[in-house]
């Protein structure tokens, strides 16, 4: 993501210029644009003249359009639906952006209020308008405009005549191809053409065989004899970034496994996507032998913040896309709470496996420093809003005069 221009005052209050190149960047911006934010962008209109002899012609006409946002649609690129093997090619057709709203910005082809849907892709500049941009959204533009960020793992997930070729970047998994062949030999060969095709092993930290029996090994030892029969140089000498790693489901959500596996956990233990898998499966066991001290769900996990007790917060994108404005501060509030007093915040990502298995427990949760009692807590809460009500009450009546 490349950041054109920013203006934004003390208060949060201004305006963005950001110019996405991948289906990541596109992800990012999916995140940043919220209900009621102001977006600008080129659109394409067609514009209706009437001649001086009453005839009407119509011409499609690129102009700038600044919508007030109603809503906003992300569609991943095809490649992420998993073509076939047997089926055409459609990797190159990127993720896209559909920004739907009222026109605010009055100009020569557009009157002020109508609707239209902006098309938001990569390589084209957009302009994002917010009242308050918070530490959240200008964390991930910030996150977003690192030089040199890109997939660092490459993923073939098998079994017998099925396989997914994957990527694996900082805030993605994209399914590249779907492969489905009868027949070992028409198998591994249509493995290994959608593997050149799609995986970039030169520039990647390690490309990861995942299967449950021993599909991983014939599929390695295949590629390293078509390798040597074509002599494919730059493959032979990539051979030391291929780990064969056992995996219970040939299921892309297997990804998980791999994640967690000693092998990828030690070579990727600085990026994101792997401390996230890491600190999830951290949670799970801890929640299974040490229940005090694992917590989910938006209320407990508020509970838990306003005593200190979280060392690391486990919650994901999602809930930042509320299109309520308290319910998004509500959860700002809570990242910056946490930060402050010390603990660890991760926000994973709903394109990885490891942010949809967090979505399926409340999207939210927290690993505590020290052991708490739900029960106990919501009780002393309980017995504290009673006691504050009684105040109140007192105190009213004090103040009532006398007759």
């Amino acid at each position: 993501m490349k950041q054109i221009r920013r203006n934004v005052d003390k208060n949060g209050l201004g305006a963005v210029v950001l110019c996405p190149e991948d289906d990541e960047d596109m992800w990012h911006l999916y995140n940043l644009i919220q209900t009621g934010d102001e977006v600008k962008a080129l659109a394409l209109r067609r514009v209706v003249q009437t001649g001086a002899t009453g005839s009407t012609s119509s011409e499609r006409v690129r102009t700038k359009l600044t919508i007030q946002v109603a809503n906003v649609h992300f569609t991943p690129s095809s490649a992420s639906g998993g073509g076939s093997a047997s089926g055409p090619s459609v990797s190159d057709q990127h993720a896209a952006i559909q920004v739907s709203g009222r026109v605010c910005e009055e100009n020569n082809f557009v009157k002020m209020g109508s609707y239209h849907t902006l098309d938001l892709e990569p390589n084209r500049d957009v302009t994002i308008i917010k009242q308050e941009w918070d530490s959240i959204s200008l964390g991930r533009v910030e996150d977003a405009c690192v030089e040199g960020r890109g997939a660092d793992l490459g993923a073939i997930v098998a079994s017998e005549g099925t396989a997914a070729i994957c990527l694996l970047s900082e805030h993605m998994t994209v399914v590249r191809q779907r492969i489905e062949v009868p027949g070992a030999e028409r198998f591994y060969q249509a493995v290994y053409q959608a593997f050149l095709r799609h995986i970039p092993f030169a520039d990647l930290r390690a490309v990861v065989l995942a299967s449950p029996g021993f599909v991983k090994d014939t599929l390695y030892e295949y590629i390293f004899a078509e390798a040597t029969r074509t002599g494919n140089k730059a493959l032979l000498q990539a051979r030391s970034k291929f780990l064969r790693i056992h995996t219970s489901s040939s299921h892309v959500h297997s990804l998980v496994e791999v994640l967690k596996s000693p092998e990828i956990s030690n070579l990727l233990k600085e990026t994101k996507f792997a401390k996230e898998g890491i600190m999830l499966d951290k949670f799970f066991k801890m929640l299974a032998s040490d229940e005090l001290r694992a917590w989910y769900g938006p209320d407990h996990v508020l509970l838990a913040a306003d005593r200190g007790a979280i060392g690391t917060l486990l919650i994901t994108d999602e809930l930042f896309r509320s299109n309520k404005v308290e319910e998004r501060k509500k959860y700002v509030e809570l990242v910056e709470s946490v930060k402050q007093k010390g603990g660890e915040v991760l926000i994973f990502s709903s394109m990885h496996e490891s942010g949809q298995q967090l979505n399926q427990l409340t999207g939210i949760a927290a690993i505590l420093t020290f052991p708490l009692d739900v029960e106990v807590v919501e009780a002393e809460e309980k017995a504290a809003k009673e006691e504050a009500e009684l105040a109140r009450l007192e105190a009213e009546g004090e103040q009532q005069p006398t007759t």
